[in-house]
C-alpha cells in the first residue's frame, strides 16, 4: 500500500451532488446510514474523514432514508451532531481535492450516484490510481456501479476477475426503483466480467478483494466501514 505519511490516517468520503432520479421525478440522494455508519466508526477508530461531492456544499441525502425503518444508531446520532451536519452541509468540492494525501476511499450509496459520480472522469482516475497503489477503496450498495467505466493502464476493465458485491436486481425491483435506473450496477459489473457476488436481498455482505472492499446494501455500511478501519490500521 502506498505511504502518505499521514501521522493520522485519512479517508475520502465521496457522496453525490444529484437528489433526483433522472427525469423520474423521484427524489434521491446518499442513503443516510451509509454516510453515518462510516463516520462514526471511522472517525472513532481515530481516523479523520473528510466529506467531498462534485459540486461541494450541501450534499443531499435520501428522504426516504430518514424514515423507519431505515433509520440507524448512527442516523440518530448523526442528526444530533453540529459538526457531522456541518461536514454534511459544507463538502469539500471534488476537483479541488489532492486526493495523494488520502489513506483511503470510502463511496457511500443511494441511486443519486448513477448520475453523476459514476461518470465522474476525476473519481473514475482516483478509484484507478488508489487501486494501483494498492490503497483501500471501499464502495457500499450502488457505489460499486462507479466501477463500471474505470479501467487499468493496460485497458482492460478493473473489475475483470474482480469478486465485489453491490445492490442487487432483485433488490432495486422489490422497492420499485428498477425501471428508474439509468443503469443495472448487477448487470454491468457482470458484462465487465466482474465476478459478483450476493446474498438474500437486504443481508449484510462484504466482498473483500485485493484493495477493493465492496458491500451489498445498507445492512452492510457498517460492517464494511470496519473492516476498512480494521485495515488502516496496518
Amino acid at each position: 500500500m502506498k505511504a502518505t505519511g499521514n501521522k493520522q490516517k485519512r479517508v475520502l468520503l465521496v457522496m453525490s451532488s444529484l437528489d433526483e432520479m433522472g427525469i423520474s421525478g423521484k427524489h434521491t440522494g446518499t442513503w443516510f446510514t451509509e454516510l453515518a455508519a462510516p463516520y462514526y466508526i471511522l472517525t472513532e477508530a481515530g481516523y479523520e474523514v473528510v466529506l467531498a461531492s462534485p459540486e461541494g456544499g450541501e450534499a443531499p441525502i435520501d428522504l426516504l432514508s430518514h424514515k423507519v425503518p431505515f433509520t440507524t444508531e448512527y442516523t440518530e446520532r448523526f442528526l444530533k451532531d453540529p459538526v457531522a451536519l456541518y461536514a454534511a452541509r459544507n463538502t469539500r468540492k471534488l476537483r479541488n481535492i489532492d486526493y495523494d494525501g488520502f489513506d483511503a476511499l470510502f463511496v457511500p450509496g443511494g441511486y443519486g450516484l448513477l448520475w453523476d459520480l459514476a461518470s465522474d472522469s476525476h473519481l473514475i482516475k482516483m478509484i484507478k490510481e488508489f487501486h494501483a497503489e494498492q490503497r483501500p477503496i471501499a464502495m457500499v450498495c450502488h457505489a460499486p456501479a462507479i466501477l463500471r467505466d474505470v479501467k487499468k493502464d493496460n485497458g482492460e476493465y478493473l473489475v475483470k476477475g474482480v469478486s465485489l458485491t453491490g445492490f442487487k436486481n432483485a433488490e432495486d425491483a422489490e422497492i420499485e426503483l428498477d425501471k428508474h435506473l439509468l443503469f443495472s450496477l448487477e448487470d454491468e459489473l457482470k458484462n465487465r466480467g466482474a465476478n459478483y457476488v450476493s446474498k438474500a436481498n437486504w443481508e449484510p455482505n462484504v466482498v473483500v478483494d485485493g484493495p477493493l472492499m465492496t458491500g451489498q446494501s445498507p445492512a452492510s455500511a457498517a460492517p464494511l466501514a470496519q473492516a476498512l478501519a480494521e485495515r488502516l490500521k496496518a
